[in-house]
């Protein structure tokens, strides 16, 4: 049994969830005709009724015609669990205790009174908690056949022994029953029970039938009826372990309430595990199972008579199945992990997640969106050229200056304001073209026109000096304010991917999983499980879980080349974990092989030969297939140049890594290497971005040295003006794309071995000429011999960091590319996977 872990105040919000969904249908109940009403009433108390049946029911239980565990143990989890439903439910269980021998109704009665008393002395102190309702059961119920013995005439180690065993069984019952009742109660129902839980509720339909012995119909047995009827349902949904397993345990407890009645346990388990067998057959099949069952056993046990006895209970439970509506069979299907309806409620559940999430997610896309557009109106809208505003708050501000304490000054803007004005305005034209100019050099008209035309031409310089830091600033916030709208942007549009991810949803490929597993099984693979993620050509996943033997790589050298000849594509081991030690399984993930792949070699140097070099280089997979070949430079040397140019790496290939386009990244990088320092601080970045099924390769130069392509004889240099990042605010990056061939060789390297022979050297050529006379096709020997040669061209003195990073693009070639089996055909895959 599980352990308990509940408490009373979760209980009561699955109580307060329940009577608000109780409430709004009754409110819907009161609004409708007359006539309807009674039936919506029904349907909606119907729980209610159902629970008042099985406490009458379980008010009359008894075992061995002595205990009488049932009615306590219910009558405590519905206190805790539905207390609008006690006062039915406690009238049920004494009602359904007077017809059990006298006298087990005042035993009950005075159990329920005393677990009630405890019951508030302890909500009284706030620790009235459903973990304690066991204990609780076991102390009611012992104290009062305590009580009841040593209050009878006489006094037994045996009647001690039963009273004991009745406050045990009670405990235990309420153990079961906390399990099982909230399936009845709470409509916000969990569609994923566990294997205890199913027993549990096994163990409580077959007490509420143990409430029905005694009585018969037209001769007929009706807790037969109802234990049948029961397998038959659970037989159906489960198939024959979970038949078995409710004949097993209705068996156990009904034998329990009639000694007599032993047969009947091996009788249903036989009859389940029968009838579950043939469940494929539908209801036909699981009938005939049962009756073939109940039939053939009873011939053993019965005579005559009473085989034909069993034989009309079977049909009798036939009938009851019949009538049975296949949404009820439905509705308990969805709680049986391992049926296709589960699969379907679960399946159901994923896709409202998975679309609910992706709803999420698309929000937050449009959100950024928004957020990007009202930043890129805002700063389209200001612009940075000199506006008729600006221009007269010039000319105020000159006229504030000089003018106000001039004599002439209603002369001037007074009787001639237009002339005076363009004036002005003149002057001001000729201060922004030349901000050094002097008294001579303004037109003669101002001059006889103004008496005070240096004043006017110092003011004038001293406003335009503070328009030009006031246009500075606001074009720094113009900047500031593109790059937040391009940020947001990309953020966006990240989002928007990942939530197009989230909403692609397989197909049930249940034909070409059987396909894989059937080859498998051909060459002798335990194969527990295949499940197809997708097939689309390229981006193909396929998770297999297997009986892994240690020491023998199947997986690489049998599975992975029998699915490239099934699909007629390469597929390789992307991935392989442990499931369960003990019993040797892994869980293997397959996937489409990549077309090319990169070996890389490095090979440095520090400034002067110290241990610590201010550039960084890095080799890594992108994911979608992207492998980086990247190499950073950062200003000066040391340790500060190493900390800004592995920044700039590490913040460029996360960048990389969500999906965020490559020149967005790169000015994200620009505008934070900018923020972390005031200090004139740069970095270069050289880049290879290198798709490993096209070869089609992007490379960002920022700053960088060229790098060069050997292709057999031929060396091809690349290169691109962009400035370092970290220096302005607006960079510009240009991208070279280009197609790779298998066989190509990329060299990057820093200005440490580009610009080693000097000024008077044409540089390209010469680097050119270095590369060709290295014979090597390894990428580590091409990496050591080139910085070998340039080291030793500067007669062995290092005078700045030197790294070069070689990437060699060759075919993938797997150990096995195919495993053909006669027989196997291609595999037909689906047009539309995701």
């Amino acid at each position: 049994m599980e352990k308990l872990n509940m408490n009373l105040p979760g209980f009561k919000t699955l109580r307060k969830e329940a009577d608000s969904d109780d409430n709004s249908y009754m409110a819907r109940v009161r609004n409708m005709p007359v006539l309807q009403r009674p039936f919506q009433w029904l349907a909606a108390k119907k729980w209610m009724i159902l629970l008042t049946l099985m406490a009458f029911l379980l008010g009359k239980a008894m075992i061995l015609d002595e205990l009488s565990p049932f009615a306590i143990a219910f009558f405590a989890v519905i206190l805790f669990m539905r207390r609008d439903y006690l006062l039915p439910v406690s009238a049920a269980l004494i009602a359904g205790s007077l017809f059990a021998p006298f006298p087990a109704s005042l035993m009950i009665a005075a159990e329920l009174l005393i677990f009630y008393l405890i019951y508030r002395g302890l909500n009284a102190f706030e620790h009235a908690e459903v973990s304690y309702a066991p204990l609780m059961v076991f102390v009611s119920s012992f104290v009062v056949k305590l009580f009841a013995i040593v209050m009878g005439s006489s006094f037994t180690w045996y009647s001690f022994m039963m009273c004991s065993l009745d406050a045990v069984l009670s405990f235990v019952l309420t153990l079961v029953f906390i399990q099982a009742i909230p399936i009845f109660t709470y409509r916000k129902k969990n569609y994923q029970l566990k294997s205890e839980e199913i027993l549990c509720l096994i163990i409580l339909l077959a007490s509420v039938m143990t409430g029905a012995v005694g009585w018969t119909v037209y001769s007929l047995s009706v807790e037969h009826v109802l234990s049948r009827y029961l397998i038959l349902v659970f037989a159906l949904v489960g198939g024959a372990p979970l038949g078995a397993s409710v004949g097993v345990v209705t068996g156990l407890i009904l034998s329990l309430a009639d000694i007599s009645a032993i047969y009947q346990m091996s009788l249903l388990a036989f009859s389940g595990m029968l009838a579950g067998m043939l469940r494929e057959g539908k209801k036909g099949a699981v009938m005939l199972g049962m009756l073939l069952g109940s039939s053939i056993l009873s011939i053993y046990f019965s005579g005559p008579a009473d085989v034909m006895t069993s034989t009309w209970e079977s049909c009798a439970a036939i009938a009851l199945f019949l009538l049975t509506p296949k949404s009820v069979i439905s509705m308990i299907s969805k709680y049986v992990p391992g049926t296709n309806d589960h699969s379907k409620s679960q399946h159901e559940y994923a896709k409202r997640v998975r679309d609910l999430t992706a709803e999420r997610v698309t929000q937050f896309s449009r959100v950024f969106r928004q957020l990007s557009q009202s930043f890129g109106q805002v700063a389209g809208t200001e612009e940075i050229s000199k506006r008729s505003g600006e221009v007269d708050h010039f000319m105020d501000a000159v006229t504030e200056g000089v003018c106000s304490s001039c004599i002439k000054r209603s002369h001037c803007w007074d009787a001639k304001f237009y002339q005076t004005y363009k004036y002005m305005t003149d002057v001001m034209s000729a201060v922004e073209e030349n901000p050094e100019i002097t008294d001579q050099q303004i037109p003669k008209e101002w001059m006889r026109m103004c008496g005070r035309t240096g004043d006017v031409l110092q003011e004038m310089k001293q406003q335009y000096s503070l328009y030009q830091h006031d246009m500075q600033w606001k074009r720094q916030i113009y900047d500031s304010r593109q790059l937040v709208a391009e940020q947001l942007s990309g953020v966006s549009q990240v989002m928007e991917d990942l939530a197009r991810e989230i909403q692609r949803e397989g197909q049930a490929m249940y034909r070409q999983e059987e396909q894989i597993r059937e080859a498998l099984e051909q060459l002798g693979l335990s194969i527990q499980g295949i499940e197809i993620i997708s097939l689309d050509p390229g981006h193909v996943e396929i998770e297999i879980v297997h009986a892994f033997t240690r020491g023998y790589d199947e997986c690489r050298k049998i599975v992975a080349p029998l699915l490239s000849n099934i699909l007629d594509e390469h597929i390789a081991v992307l991935h392989e974990s442990s499931v369960s030690p003990k019993d040797g399984l892994a869980t293997v993930l397959f996937g489409s092989a990549k077309t090319f792949e990169i070996t890389t070699g490095v090979a440095g140097a520090a400034k002067g030969g110290d241990l610590l070099s201010g550039d960084s280089f890095s080799m890594m997979e992108l994911g979608n297939g992207t492998f980086a070949v990247a190499l950073s430079d950062g200003m000066g040397n040391g340790e500060r140049a190493k900390q800004e140019s592995s920044t700039a790496l590490s913040i460029l290939e996360q960048l990389l890594q969500s999906g965020m386009d490559e020149k967005l990244a790169i000015k994200s990088v620009n505008s934070i290497l900018m923020l972390r320092s005031p200090d004139e601080v740069y970095a270069t970045v050289d880049m290879a971005l290198i798709d490993q099924y096209t070869a089609e390769t992007t490379f960002m130069k920022i700053a960088s040295t060229p790098s060069f392509i050997k292709r057999g004889l031929e060396v091809i240099p690349v290169s691109a003006s962009n400035l370092p990042i970290g220096i302005i605010q607006d960079i510009e990056v240009d991208l070279v794309t280009l197609k790779l061939q298998a066989g190509d060789i990329v060299i990057m390297m820093t200005d440490g071995i580009f610009d080693a022979p000097g000024h008077a050297v044409n540089k390209e050529l010469w680097m050119k000429r270095m590369i060709q006379e290295i014979d090597s096709e390894d990428p580590q020997q091409i990496a050591d011999i080139l910085l070998e040669k340039v080291i030793r061209y500067q007669q062995n003195i290092i005078h700045d960091d030197m790294t070069v990073v070689v990437g060699r693009v060759e075919h993938y070639q797997p150990e096995w590319a195919t495993l053909y089996v006669p027989g196997l055909a291609r595999m037909e895959r689906p047009r539309t996977v995701s």
